[in-house]
């Protein structure tokens, strides 16, 4: 099994257990409304590019509501259990793009609900997260406040956010700095140094993709 077919496995078994109304760390979406997301994600291809493109995140959004009222709850679980559209197709371009996409959306289940604790990755898979938090930090760090320095637990350092100036120094396992780059600052489990009020604006910023 990949890792994004792991990942997929057991974010839906999640959601299957919670139900419709539990809550998720994105910002006004219940576990209903996440699955959607997924759903759409990967069989609307036609509603793909308002996820990342501002101006048409309103067609999107309106799909995506579509797709949740339309849909009983549990079959919107199971459609999001099997790769749709291409990656069903393609289990290694599955691989290469949802594998950090359900990696998040899975802790975003996981963190939001009371008593969560990080979960032990496998070896392998904290080092695919480090090198794809490495390559992507540029990315997804381009709104910070201040320059950051990612320092992986087990090794690996890689910079992100303006370059020169204040600098804050972040430091976690993987699947903590990969939260933290994709804006779960306050859910991710890292520490960091630098001047407090540096740390402060950074917490706050809006990061990600």
């Amino acid at each position: 099994m990949t890792h994004a077919r792991g990942e997929r496995t057991a974010l839906c078994d999640l959601l299957d257990r919670l139900g419709p109304d539990a809550p998720t760390l994105c910002a006004g979406w219940t576990t209903s409304d996440l699955v959607a997301h997924l759903v759409v994600r990967e069989r609307r291809p036609d509603a793909m590019p308002g996820i990342a493109l501002k101006p048409l995140a309103g067609y999107t959004a309106s799909v995506q509501r579509r797709m949740k009222a339309g849909h009983p709850y549990p079959e919107l679980v199971r459609l999001a259990r099997r790769p749709g559209g291409v990656y069903g197709l393609l289990p290694a371009l599955d691989e290469a793009v949802n594998t950090l996409e359900l990696f998040v959306h899975h802790e975003d289940v996981r963190r939001a609900q009371p008593s969560w604790e990080p979960r032990q990755l496998p070896a392998d898979l904290d080092l695919l997260i480090w090198k794809r938090v490495a390559a992507g930090a540029r990315l997804m760090l381009r709104k910070a406040p201040v320059g950051v320095v990612l320092h992986r637990l087990g090794g690996g350092v890689t910079l992100g956010g303006p370059r020169g100036g204040a600098r804050v120094e972040v430091t976690g396992r993987a699947g903590e700095l990969l939260m933290f780059c994709f804006g779960r600052q306050s859910h991710a489990r890292v520490d960091l140094t630098g001047d407090p009020g540096d740390i402060g604006r950074l917490r706050e910023a809006s990061l990600g993709v």
